[in-house]
């Protein structure tokens, strides 16, 4: 696999594939192993970060999840609302915290000529797509899981990674979500505040303490959000699902009365059948000041 993307990297980089380059700035924001580790809430972070500065975002994303079927819903897809069927579970986030353009297509340069023809944004974030060298890039930034590293260091299928760990030392940044080490930006994921999926009702960090809680996690890597409710004082019933899972109410249905504690992630598919029993973890992740303006000297 990895030998497949070097070559596939050298043909584009050699001008023998083409590359579609936008007219705005680019930045992706991925990774070189496959797992959570980050992203999403970086790159919501960075919109937010941009906004403020007074640049216009639009994001692209893969889509993962979202129908595939194209003949009534053809690519690339604007996220209009919360359908998570038709748009993914991590697009509807993104424009749920954003407020940004946010275009989805399993070929990301489409979403990307889209923003251009459809928006008026004067810069564009790739949610993921470091190894998707048809999309022309500005900048490239890294995210690595400060606890796991590059797992058991092989390849895919043998391990998790998509690229060697020489391909960091390309990139213009590499983020280090929850730890620090030489040579690489620290970003943590500050927890803020526990949301009722059902009512938007918010409720202070401390609100579960020493409670008994279900703790259910689709991600990549439930054990992270497992221990950062643990870290609140909360006793946690564990629940981990596959990554992108798509939620029932039969997966919620317990013996009891406790509370269900969630991602941001995972709760917008639970809307429907969300009680007032059911909250998701708001976290938001923290950027240095000087790794802001060392990026937007870079745009």
């Amino acid at each position: 696999y990895c030998v497949l993307v070097f070559l596939r990297r050298q043909l584009y980089l050699s001008g023998l594939l083409s590359v579609y380059r936008s007219r705005s700035p680019l930045i992706v924001v991925g990774n070189i192993f496959i797992g959570v580790n980050g992203k999403t809430p970086l790159v919501i972070e960075l919109s937010r970060q941009l906004q403020a500065l007074g640049y216009r975002p639009g994001i692209v994303s893969r889509g993962y999840g979202a129908q595939r079927d194209s003949s009534k819903n053809p690519f690339p897809r604007q996220v209009q609302d919360n359908n998570v069927l038709l748009y993914g579970d991590e697009p509807v986030v993104i424009h749920q915290a954003t407020g940004c353009p946010v275009f989805i297509d399993p070929v990301r340069s489409r979403a990307v000529q889209a923003i251009e023809q459809k928006t008026d944004c004067n810069v564009i974030i790739s949610d993921d797509g470091l190894q998707h060298y048809a999309m022309g890039r500005q900048i490239e930034i890294a995210v690595v899981d400060g606890k796991r590293r590059f797992g058991n260091g092989f390849f895919l299928p043998s391990g998790p990674l998509r690229e060697s760990e020489s391909r960091l030392k390309t990139v213009d940044f590499v983020i280090n979500n929850g730890a620090e080490h030489v040579g690489e930006i620290t970003s943590t994921l500050k927890p803020l505040m526990f949301v009722n999926v059902a009512t938007n009702e918010e409720r202070p960090l401390d609100f579960f303490n020493q409670k008994t809680c279900h703790a259910v996690a689709g991600i990549g890597y439930p054990q992270r959000f497992f221990d950062a409710l643990t870290q609140l004082g909360i006793k946690v019933e564990t629940h981990a699902f596959t990554d992108h899972h798509a939620f029932t109410q039969t997966d919620l249905a317990f013996d009891d009365r406790y509370p269900i504690l969630m991602t941001a992630k995972d709760c917008v598919k639970c809307r429907e059948f969300a009680t007032d029993q059911t909250w998701y973890l708001h976290v938001e992740a923290e950027l240095s000041d000087d790794f802001l303006t060392e990026l937007t000297n870079k745009l």
